[in-house]
């Protein structure tokens, strides 16, 4: 009994460091779609609105069945699913390389979506599991995986994909069956040890016991709202950035996706330290801290030169990337056992607003400018506010 309690407690590295990787892999694919829009734009004539609805396609088909595949998988554990879903991603990537016109990228964008949809909430299931006492930091550790590869796409589309076409995306799927191997194995690693672990995730804390099902309720709406800032925001930068930069102060093609890079960049270290400072002072101050510490470089970007506007840029990544782990975890905690399911709402969420906000920004540009999307888009880190009224449901840090 006595080591079964250690070996739950204990934080398995080498499991949370492997889906890190596979993490890295697929969002390192995925990021490579919004990288490509000024090509895609060029080449065949597409508007901002259809750019944006090329987003919400990709985006909702990632968002709608995570919370179905994540309240599966915590009643019936699928070991083997994050392999399988790796292939939808490789189909994807190969259909987006030849498909040649706006409805054939809509069905790529969407298999490539469907294959998120399975990885995000049984990934993060694992990486619960593999935490011990280090929450936080294990789910920034799979978390900054994700992060880092969104930070490649735009790397590697300004070094290989902008210079030699849409063609060349088909070389990304070589990742996809590195990842699918990776994968693999930790599903072995997982089926070997579901029933010891899984135990461990139902504890609730005695704060959480005192508080009522409304409380829980508002709590969860109050995270919700805390998801819709940032991830608003982040879709309006991730997706228009490189726009802004060419409009504005006439950058060229390529070097616009190297100033993404660098706000991506942010946005992965931000992470890593969003987790590591949750565990140690708490995740509710890490939230409040991390998306409204963000509005005044966020709301001072429209208004300054170029030098400024990628400072600024790269601190408010750095800065409201801190959260999404805080807020994961936080949220799992209100729902012990239920891990997957939350993590499938939240992972959800996290690309559902992302395709809305995508599309409604590329809508808003059609019909204004831009520099006017920035101007609205920077005000969304203020709603931060709302993770003061928070309750605190953990144990005082030292």
């Amino acid at each position: 009994m006595d080591q079964n309690k250690v070996a739950t407690e204990r934080t398995v590295f080498r499991v949370l460091i492997a889906i890190s990787f596979a993490h890295f892999l697929n969002d390192m694919m995925q990021s490579v779609i919004p990288s490509i829009y000024p090509l895609l734009k060029e080449k065949y004539g597409f508007s901002f609105g259809q750019i944006g609805v090329i987003t919400l396609v990709y985006q909702m088909t990632a968002c709608i069945l995570q919370p179905f595949v994540g309240r599966y998988a915590d009643r019936h554990p699928l070991p083997f699913s994050l392999a399988i879903g790796m292939l939808f991603t490789l189909g994807g990537i190969l259909l987006v390389a030849f498909a040649n016109n706006f409805g054939l990228i809509l069905l790529a964008v969407g298999v490539v979506g469907w294959g998120s949809s399975v990885f995000h909430p049984e990934s993060s299931r694992i990486a619960q599991m593999a935490a011990g006492e280090k929450k936080g930091l294990a789910q920034s550790i799979f978390q900054v995986g994700g992060n880092g590869g969104s930070a490649i796409g735009p790397l590697l589309a300004a070094i290989i994909i902008i210079p030699y076409g849409q063609h060349a995306i088909a070389w990304l799927a070589i990742a996809a069956l590195v990842a699918s191997i990776v994968l693999y194995r930790v599903g072995l690693w997982y089926k070997g040890r579901l029933h010891s672990l899984r135990a461990r995730m139902r504890i609730v804390s005695e704060a959480v016991k005192a508080l009522s099902p409304r409380a829980i309720c508002r709590a969860f709406m109050m995270l919700i709202i805390l998801v819709f800032s940032k991830y608003f925001f982040m879709s309006c930068m991730t997706s228009y950035f490189t726009f802004f930069l060419i409009d504005k102060f006439g950058m060229d093609i390529k070097d616009s996706q190297l100033c993404l890079f660098a706000f991506l960049a942010a946005v992965a270290i931000g992470t890593v330290a969003g987790g590591h400072l949750g565990d140690r002072y708490g995740r509710k101050y890490v939230i409040w801290g991390s998306i409204f510490g963000a509005a005044p470089f966020a709301l001072f970007m429209p208004y300054v030169g170029l030098t400024m506007t990628i400072v600024l840029a790269v601190l408010s990544g750095l800065i409201i990337a801190s959260a999404f782990s805080a807020i994961l975890v936080y949220a799992t905690e209100l729902k012990p056992g239920k891990v997957g399911q939350v993590a499938g709402i939240f992972f959800g969420l996290m690309f559902g607003l992302g395709g809305v906000g995508s599309a409604f920004f590329g809508w808003l540009a059609d019909r204004t400018s831009i520099e006017f999307i920035f101007h609205v888009s920077t005000l969304l880190p203020l709603l931060g506010f709302v993770a003061a009224f928070l309750p605190d449901i953990e144990k005082k840090r030292a």
